[in-house]
Order: structure tokens, then sequence, then C-alpha cells
């Protein structure tokens, strides 16, 4: 089961600039700072209330990231939900008929593990998973 929206992921160009101009905006600076060379992005977290807002800039010109800029400009690149059990929510859901992008989970950023829906199944919204690491 889906607990709560635990971030929205903001794909950005210039994570300096974006850090600058979210922290004026939500009152407070980023809690965490930290690099995912997988996915090749680099990322920024805020605190609002109980849910969180990711700001996402490329590393380099292959990033989901990059590609999601030159498609569609900086903006929301997905909405992230909360789940106890990943594992569980992924059966859950493709018994449901949604598609993944990946069915198997991998490390995240924030220390969680994470899974994507592909938009196709979501109404062209890309959905992301995360549970919690141990």
């Amino acid at each position: 089961m889906l607990n709560k929206i635990e971030h929205l992921g903001i794909a950005i160009k210039n994570l300096e600039t974006s850090d600058h101009l979210f922290a004026k905006l939500i009152g407070t600076e980023p809690y965490k700072q930290e690099s995912v060379e997988r996915e090749g992005v680099k990322t920024s977290f805020f605190m609002v209330g109980d849910s969180k807002i990711e700001l996402l800039e490329a590393t380099n010109e292959e990033s989901p990231i990059a590609k999601f800029i030159e498609k569609k400009g900086e903006g929301i690149h997905h909405i992230a939900f909360a789940v106890d059990d990943i594992f569980a929510e992924i059966t859950r859901l493709k018994a449901e008929g949604f598609v993944f992008i990946s069915e198997v989970p991998k490390d995240g950023a924030d220390n969680k593990l994470v899974v994507f829906l592909h938009p196709k199944s979501t109404n062209g919204v890309l959905v992301e998973l995360c549970q919690e690491k141990p």
C-alpha cells in the first residue's frame, strides 16, 4: 500500500542556482545533497512538512534527467510514494496491470530502494516507489 507522497522529483539544469531558488521559496536550506553516479545525477533534498522536494541535475548527457530536460525542459520529473514493502507493491501493482520500467528495485538517493512504473501505464506520469533501506 502506498503510504504517502515521499517526494516530488524536479529536473533542473543547475543545482546551485536551483538550490538557492528553492531555499528562498521554502524558507530553509536543503538537508542533503548527493550524487547517484549510476543514474548520472546530482540531487538535493528539501523538507516540506512530511514530504520532500528532490532537485535533480544531470551529470552527463546520457543521464535520464538530461534526456528529460532536452525533451520537456525543466520541471516536475516524477512523483514518489513511500511504501513499507517494495516487493509486495511490485507484485500488487503488476497484478493490477501496471507496467514497470524495471521490476528489480535498486539503490536510490536518500537511503532508499527504488523502482519506477512506466508512464505509459500511469497516464503519462513517472511514478517511483521508494522504501527506506534498513
